[in-house]
C-alpha cells in the first residue's frame, strides 16, 4: 500500500482545485520555491549542456521572449552570451520578477528585462515581435486546453521565419520505491486536478504531445532534441538535484494533501522514506528532457 484511496480519486470532482487563483501545484509566490527554482535553472541549463544544446543560434540583433521565467536565470544567461540580442522574461509572480530585475541590474545586463504577465493570458506585445519565443518546464502550471492558446500565442508573437522552443519532461526515473510512488501520486494528483495530457496519471504526459501541438498552430520543421541527467548518488548532479527533490516534496505537500489521494501523516512518512532511499549508496536516477521547437512561415517573397 502506498497511502492511494482510489475511492477518493473517483469521487473527488476536479472543481476542489478550480477555486485557487493559479493552476501552479506550488505556490509561486513561496519564497521557498524562489529558491528551489534559482537552483534548478543552473542545474538544467549545465546538464543538457548549454543554453542551446541542439544547436540553435540567434540572428543579429535578435528579439527573445521568455515564458514563465520563473527567478530569470535563462534570460540573464542569454543576455550575457548575446549581448546584442534583446531579451525579455515573463512571470505570475512579482517577487520572482523583482528579483530577476535586481539580478540583471547588478549585473549590468542592460539587455534583460523582466515584466509580471500570467502566459496562460494573451500578452502584451504586439504581433510579429521576436525572433524566439522559448518556455522551460510549464507543465507545472499549464491546463491542457491552455497549451494551444499558448503555442497560438506564441505564433502571434512570433516574426515569420521566428521559432518557438519549449522544454518540458517526466519526472525522474529512480531506484527509490518510494520516491517512485511519490510521483506516481503527483501525476495522479495533476490528473484529477485537470492538468495532465495522461490517459491514466501515471505520468505528466506533455513530452509525447507537444510535437503534435506544435505543427497543429501551424509551426514548421519541428524537431525534438533529448537530453538527460543523471543525478546518481556518485554524480556531480546528484547533491544539487536531491535538494531539489527535497524542497519540492515539501512545498508540493498542500496540492497533493488537496487531492485526497492521501493522509498528511502517511504522506510525512513517505516523504521520510524517500528522503532515506535517496541516501543510500546505491541509488540512481536519470532525469529526461525533451526539446521541442518549431518555425513560423517565413514571409513570402515579393
Amino acid at each position: 500500500m502506498n497511502g492511494f484511496s482510489e475511492q477518493s480519486a473517483q469521487d473527488k470532482p476536479a472543481e476542489t482545485f478550480s477555486s485557487r487563483q493559479h493552476t501552479y501545484v506550488i505556490d509561486p509566490e513561496n519564497p521557498g520555491e524562489l529558491a528551489r527554482l534559482m537552483m534548478q535553472e543552473r542545474i538544467i541549463t549545465e546538464g543538457m549542456g548549454g543554453l542551446f544544446p541542439e544547436g540553435q543560434s540567434l540572428p543579429p540583433m535578435a528579439r527573445v521572449l521568455d515564458l514563465a521565467c520563473g527567478p530569470g536565470g535563462w534570460v540573464l544567461d542569454l543576455a550575457r552570451a548575446y549581448p546584442d540580442a534583446e531579451v525579455i522574461g515573463v512571470d505570475i509572480s512579482r517577487a520572482v520578477v523583482e528579483y530577476a530585475t535586481t539580478q540583471a541590474q547588478t549585473r549590468r545586463l542592460a539587455n534583460a528585462s523582466f515584466q509580471v504577465m500570467n502566459v496562460m493570458q494573451p500578452l502584451a506585445f504586439p504581433d510579429a515581435s521576436f525572433d524566439l519565443v522559448n518556455g522551460r518546464l510549464l507543465a507545472g502550471f499549464m491546463l491542457p486546453a491552455a497549451w494551444p492558446r499558448l503555442l497560438a500565442e506564441g505564433y502571434r508573437l512570433l516574426k515569420p521565419g521566428g521559432v518557438l522552443r519549449l522544454t518540458e519532461g517526466e519526472l525522474s526515473l529512480t531506484t527509490s520505491p518510494t520516491l517512485s510512488a511519490l510521483h506516481e501520486l503527483g501525476t495522479r494528483a495533476l490528473k484529477l486536478a485537470g492538468q495532465s495530457f495522461s490517459p491514466d496519471g501515471r505520468h505528466v504526459g506533455i513530452t509525447p504531445v507537444l510535437p503534435r501541438l506544435l505543427r497543429r498552430t501551424g509551426f514548421l520543421d519541428v524537431r525534438l532534441h533529448a537530453s538527460a541527467i543523471e543525478w546518481s548518488i556518485d554524480t556531480p548532479a546528484y547533491y544539487s538535484l536531491f535538494k531539489d527533490c527535497m524542497m519540492g516534496l515539501e512545498l508540493i505537500r498542500p496540492f497533493l494533501l488537496r487531492a485526497g489521494l492521501i493522509q498528511q501523516d502517511e504522506l510525512e512518512r513517505q516523504i521520510q522514506q524517500a528522503l532515506a532511499e535517496m541516501q543510500r549508496d546505491d541509488f540512481c536516477a536519470l532525469w529526461t528532457l525533451v526539446t521541442v521547437w518549431g518555425q513560423k512561415p517565413a514571409a513570402p517573397s515579393t
